[in-house]
């Protein structure tokens, strides 16, 4: 794996530009952040935690923000923890990616406000899936759950509560079914979508379909989907990505050396090269990928 940049402070949320640049957060920084030829640029000073983020049909870049969250050192990495002191709620906030201005466009849903947002994904509708992980507290934590909004702040939708601890989220190829990776229980789930922002319920514990849980010592992180289908989930504890097939069936693993292995998008030519984020030693790294990403709305059509 070629590295592309280091001493960043909890990145996550990579967004491969298509003018080589990549975007992404740095949770304990506060900040969108650009790094291009090896040298990064503060898009904006967001607050709080950046977790995820997309580029939304309008050129912006939509942000899940978990409200703000303690990172310790420990032997060299990074490690999150509990709620910062400060910590009000979490937001969706949507960044001018040019000038850096930035709105927030979300902090609640159904009078309950969002706790902790994760990640997020386009659809073709221009409306936006988004995870809420839950944030943690000294003996508590808030339940997660999955959730459908639009951009211009005026809809948001709880789709699907409680999920514990809900990380990543991505869609099909076929833009069918939807994918979450519940992180401490190291299961991926999937929802067949009926509508914007719909899916089928099924009789589980998350009302979705269970495609493969692991019993070895790891959790999940955020994800993407390659072309063929597989979801390419990011591994903590074993750090590295895990590509799943989409019956749960076969599951390769690409290891990495930082066992807080986070997030995974795909870019460049063909969409076949990975940039993954390397969270626990603070940096971003790049390595051809056999499979082409499947391309984003927004990003890659």
């Amino acid at each position: 794996m070629q590295e592309i940049v280091n001493g960043l402070l909890f990145p996550e949320g990579p967004i491969a530009m298509p003018d080589g640049s990549v975007i992404f957060v740095e949770i304990a920084r506060g900040t969108l952040t650009r790094v291009w030829d090896g040298k990064t640029e503060v898009i904006a000073d967001l607050g709080g935690g950046p977790n995820g983020a997309a580029l939304g049909p309008d050129g912006a870049v939509y942000v899940c923000n978990n409200g703000g969250f303690v990172i310790h050192e420990r032997r060299g990495l990074l490690i999150p923890g509990n709620a910062a002191e400060d910590y009000l709620s979490g937001s969706i906030q949507r960044v001018d990616i040019e000038t850096g201005k930035f709105d927030t466009l979300y902090t609640e849903c159904n009078g309950q406000n969002l706790s902790a947002p994760n990640d997020i994904v386009f659809d073709e509708h221009g409306g936006f899936w988004f995870t809420d992980f839950g944030q943690g507290f000294e003996r508590t934590r808030d339940r997660g759950g999955l959730y459908y909004a639009n951009v211009n702040g005026s809809d948001i939708k709880e789709v699907v509560f409680p999920i514990d601890n809900p990380n990543g989220v991505g869609l099909s190829p076929d833009g069918k079914t939807l994918y979450v990776a519940e992180t401490y229980s190291a299961r991926l789930w999937a929802w067949e979508i009926t509508g914007p922002g719909e899916v089928a319920l099924e009789p589980t514990p998350t009302r979705g379909r269970l495609v493969t849980g692991s019993a070895e010592l790891q959790m999940f992180d955020s994800l993407a989907v390659d072309a063929a289908g597989n979801i390419c989930v990011a591994t903590l504890l074993k750090g590295g990505i895990s590509s799943i097939s989409p019956d749960g069936a076969t599951i390769a693993h690409t290891p990495t050396d930082d066992p807080l292995t986070t997030n995974i998008c795909f870019g460049g030519e063909g969409l076949t090269t990975a940039y993954i984020t390397l969270s626990g030693t603070g940096r971003l790294v790049s390595t051809p990928w056999a499979t082409a990403g499947t391309p984003l709305w927004f990003l890659n059509q």
